[in-house]
């Protein structure tokens, strides 16, 4: 017996008892990898790990990559096809709370690491640059405070980078478009600062939503995003212009840059298609945008979604936006526009929703769904036009 022990632990393998019954479990884990499991369990605190969570189930007395996995190690983290390195760490919303070890630097065949709805805090450790095989970091939904750690651009295998709902701050690192094969990337609701640095260029989906970033759309910035489909840039505080050479990024297809601070738009329509054209939703509302109603945005053939509502808009509403086929939605309330509203916008049997309301208009049937709520009061509209400052349109 003592013999066939000796051996049994000269092929790595664990011998534990169980109800009376010994059971052997090949020990398949790299220590490293066992080492940062229990770093990262560590750094948790027990009292925010409950019965039934994932965590719970980390027994170290088991090897974590060990077959069948009946009782220990059940969820949370998978492993590599040869079992001997951790691969994947996806954990449960189960309310865990705690900070991110350093030492899960340690984990360098991992490939998704997913903590997203819990309550982890503190700072986003800079070794996770170490995780080179790193694709998918989500980290959605917790308390992580400070800036995002500028190592994190070394990440070359990142694909999808979400770190919103959090509490960060300070600048995006400038060097962000050295992450080549980022698709996604989501850090909205956030308190980052600063300007827009140069972007990975080739992105898909770019979120960065209800944080105070601010300064000009700059094209260097957005240099061969050719691929570039949703941009939700809203709730911030960007300025100046959005200029026509954003609405020329070829794969553009959903734009929201509401409640910023733009004060113009330069659009001179999508190139001849099949190169775009896919433009399908813009969202420009509650900015400081002047001028005229841009007619050019009529010439986007799959626009469905269109609005420029609380803005400082003057003029006709073009009869062109009375003549698009794809519209759907359209919101120009809170401007000054004045004149009739296109008959194509306003006539019975229309399937244009929105609101024309709160502007300068006559003869807005009140029979249209699109003419509510009412049109400023004359002597506001005469104040507008009288070459007397007006105060932008703010509603709380």
């Amino acid at each position: 017996m003592q013999i066939l022990y000796l051996a049994i632990i000269s092929l790595s393998l664990l011998l534990f008892h169980n109800t009376n019954t010994f059971i052997l479990v090949q020990a398949l884990t790299s220590p490293s990898d066992i080492a940062a499991l229990r770093a990262f369990k560590a750094s948790i605190k027990p009292s925010s790990i409950a019965p039934w969570s994932c965590l719970a189930s980390w027994n170290f007395t088991t090897d974590p990559c060990s077959i069948p996995r009946r009782t220990s190690f059940i969820c949370g983290l998978t492993c590599t096809a040869d079992s001997k390195t951790i691969n994947q760490i996806t954990l449960d919303p189960a309310g865990y709370s705690g900070t991110l070890t350093p030492l899960i630097s340690q984990l360098t065949q991992l490939t998704t690491l997913d903590l997203s709805d819990n309550n982890f805090f503190g700072s986003i450790p800079s070794s996770i640059s170490s995780l080179s095989n790193l694709q998918t970091l989500t980290l959605r939904s917790n308390f992580f405070s400070a800036s995002i750690p500028p190592s994190i651009t070394t990440l070359k295998s990142l694909q999808s980078l979400d770190f919103s709902h959090n509490s960060l701050s300070g600048y995006l690192p400038n060097s962000m478009n050295s992450l080549a094969k980022l698709r996604r990337l989501d850090l909205s609701f956030n308190n980052l600062t600063g300007s827009i640095p140069k972007l990975p260029p080739n992105l898909l989906e770019l979120a960065i939503k209800a944080n105070s970033l601010s300064g000009p759309l700059q094209k260097q910035n957005f240099q061969g995003m050719n691929q570039l489909e949703v941009v939700e840039l809203s709730d911030n505080a960007l300025t100046g212009t959005v200029e026509s050479w954003f609405f020329s990024l070829p794969s553009l297809q959903q734009v929201n840059l509401a409640n910023n601070t733009f004060t113009a738009t330069q659009i001179s329509g999508p190139r001849p298609a099949p190169s775009s054209g896919n433009l399908v939703a813009l969202d420009l509302g509650f900015n400081r945008i002047q001028g005229y109603a841009p007619a050019n945005l009529a010439s986007f053939p799959a626009l469905s979604f269109l609005s420029l509502r609380y803005n400082a808009l003057r003029g006709a509403i073009p009869v062109e936006y009375g003549q698009m086929k794809s519209i759907r939605r359209l919101f120009l309330d809170g401007n000054f526009l004045l004149g009739k509203p296109p008959a194509g916008l306003v006539a019975g049997g229309t399937e244009v929703t929105g609101s024309l309301g709160d502007n300068c208009l006559k003869e807005c049937p009140r029979s249209s769904q699109l003419c509510s709520p009412a049109q400023k009061p004359i002597s506001v509209c005469k104040r507008a036009y009288s070459g007397r400052p007006t105060p932008i349109p703010v509603v709380g």
